[in-house]
């Protein structure tokens, strides 16, 4: 069977996506696509280039130059070639990728960009606007949410950093996500909503495991 299968994970910061995308795509053996990476990879770019961040023209350029690759089985991201897994976490890189991914012209390059990934083969792709956006006719969406205290809490237990000021953080996020002009954060209507608060990773890739199996002939068959 050589039919392509998008699952598309959407939610806000914090809520897990990152991890679970990876674990789903493992055991489905797809690519794993974090495009919240693409825009980090973006930003790296424009700021190795010397590119301010309010020259929209300029970093719709690099965005439509940007060869940005993903391969089955590995969680590595690659800008022309070079692994830049690392460097995109840079805290300097975050601030920035925010910036970035505000513009419209530069969501529009990646999202051509996104597509054609998901047209080379099956894919868990993570984000917040991919089940509305990138891919309404997904095959399988999925929304995942947790209480704001406890996606701070795991944000401190991944990177460190005063609880309080990051649940701000969070909050602040969650209100610029939800109302952006250009591709806000929303629950698709035909997303199954996963409540992460008090899950463990298991509990969530299994129910996601299940949201694919419902929604395709064969889930784990289905090939990449």
């Amino acid at each position: 069977m050589d039919k392509r299968i998008i699952v598309a994970i959407d939610g806000p910061a914090g809520a897990g996506k990152s991890t679970i995308a990876r674990r789903v795509a493992a055991k489905l053996g797809f690519v794993y696509i974090d495009t919240g990476a693409m825009y980090r990879a973006v930003a790296l770019w424009a700021l190795r280039q010397g590119v301010a961040f309010h020259d929209m023209h300029r970093l719709e350029q690099l965005a439509l130059a940007a060869d940005i690759q993903f391969t089955a089985g590995s969680s590595q991201v690659f800008l022309n070639n070079e692994d830049v897994t690392e460097a995109i976490r840079l805290p300097e890189i975050s601030a920035a990728a925010s910036q970035v991914s505000a513009i419209g012209s530069v969501r529009r390059a990646l999202v051509e960009k996104q597509r054609e990934m998901a047209a080379a083969a099956s894919v868990v792709m993570e984000g917040r606007d991919i089940g509305t956006v990138v891919f309404p006719n997904a095959q399988v969406k999925v929304f995942l949410d947790a209480d704001q205290s406890e996606r701070a809490r795991r944000r401190v237990d991944q990177s460190g950093g005063d609880l309080e000021e990051t649940e701000r953080e969070i909050r602040e996020r969650d209100q610029r996500d939800r109302t952006r002009a250009e591709s806000p954060l929303m629950q698709a209507p035909d997303a199954t909503y996963i409540d992460t608060t008090g899950l463990t990773l298991e509990d969530v890739e299994q129910a996601i495991l299940k949201a694919v199996r419902a929604r395709t002939s064969n889930g784990k068959e289905v090939t990449s």
